[in-house]
């Protein structure tokens, strides 16, 4: 397998000598057989070139989580899928030499089999997906904790990937690991789009009802909800904040009243910010899909009405002063929602 790798990254940079290449974007943390490569890739000779070492611009592995039927509804397993991670960053960090490359998650998803429309896959068709999946990056909910453990680990971590795909000629909503249906975008896709208005610079927040790291990849998220919160400054010097309601288990649950404080205003304070909304009412194209009778051959009507029905649309919420440079917000977050903010605090 070395000497395979080492020709392909020699043809590749005979070809294109400026592409970037790396691996071994193993399954799982890669074991033993990720602990070779490492091994190979900094400090055994290249079998295509002589040299030592192989060319390494990042280093790649997969992380998974592990849903489960249980009791009648699906439970997540958002902390086998933390765990992976933090497995997976050991391993990058393994070799002194290898610490600082850029690390890329190559799958990061919620389970393993993107063709296994199961029971314990059911989550796909509603909003757990949209929360525990996500950003070119995995959610809401398991994003931010994957990034805290990149900054705690002294991981360079420079991006996470789905494994998603589109499934043509099957059913609607059929459960599949996908980010549209018959060309209908699920609420997953909407995510992605929802992690694109974030900002390049993470801002400092805090939730009192956010589950604590240790405690999620520990226990997961089974009996208190999981209420957090991202916030970023864009590009443009706008604060984006991110809020999102989880729980392992997709049962119904309370809303979550966000009291909603937005420190370092510059300037004059501003009166509304924009909200985007993906929950059972909003961004939902599924919902919209059931209240027709879950059709198996939409008409063109039909269609359309989903179509429509998918679209994150933006709302207006009210501020007000707190205090100086401080605005304030109430937002409720029903169950598996997730919410953001966009206000303009230049």
């Amino acid at each position: 397998m070395d000497k395979l790798h080492d020709y392909a990254i020699d043809g590749v940079r005979w070809a294109m000598p400026t592409a970037r290449v790396g691996g071994m974007d193993s399954g799982g943390d890669g074991g033993t057989f990720m602990d070779g490569f490492l091994r190979h890739v900094s400090s055994e000779r290249n079998y295509a070139a002589g040299q030592v070492g192989t060319p390494t611009d990042f280093l790649s592995f997969h992380a998974k989580g592990q849903p489960r039927f249980v009791d009648g509804h699906v439970r997540m397993g958002i902390d086998v899928h933390l765990r992976a991670v933090n497995k997976g960053f050991d391993k990058t960090l393994s070799v002194p030499s290898l610490a600082a490359t850029p690390v890329v998650i190559g799958e990061s998803d919620p389970e393993g089999c993107a063709a296994c429309p199961s029971l314990e896959n059911g989550y796909r068709k509603g909003t757990m997906y949209s929360r525990y999946t996500a950003y070119s990056r995995y959610t809401a909910a398991s994003f931010p904790r994957i990034w805290a453990m990149a900054r705690r680990l002294n991981v360079n971590l420079e991006g996470v990937l789905t494994w998603a795909f589109e499934f043509a000629n099957q059913p609607w909503f059929a459960g599949f690991r996908q980010l549209a249906s018959n060309g209908i975008d699920l609420r997953v896709m909407n995510v992605f789009r929802m992690f694109a208005k974030l900002g390049p610079d993470q801002l400092a927040a805090t939730s009192d009802a956010e589950l604590p790291l240790d405690e999620i990849m520990a226990h997961g998220v089974r009996g208190q909800a999981d209420v957090g919160t991202l916030a970023t400054r864009t590009r443009d010097g706008k604060i984006a904040v991110l809020l999102w309601h989880y729980h392992d288990d997709d049962l119904p649950g309370p809303d979550a009243a966000i009291s909603l404080k937005i420190n370092g205003i510059r300037g004059k304070a501003p009166t509304s910010a924009t909200l985007f909304r993906i929950d059972d009412a909003n961004a939902n194209a599924y919902a919209a899909w059931k209240r027709m009778g879950s059709p198996s051959a939409p008409n063109m009507t039909q269609y359309e009405a989903m179509g429509q029905a998918s679209v994150m649309r933006p709302q207006s919420l009210a501020l007000s002063a707190a205090s100086r440079g401080t605005v304030a917000a109430s937002v409720t977050v029903p169950r598996q929602g997730v919410a953001l903010v966009v206000l303009d605090a230049r």
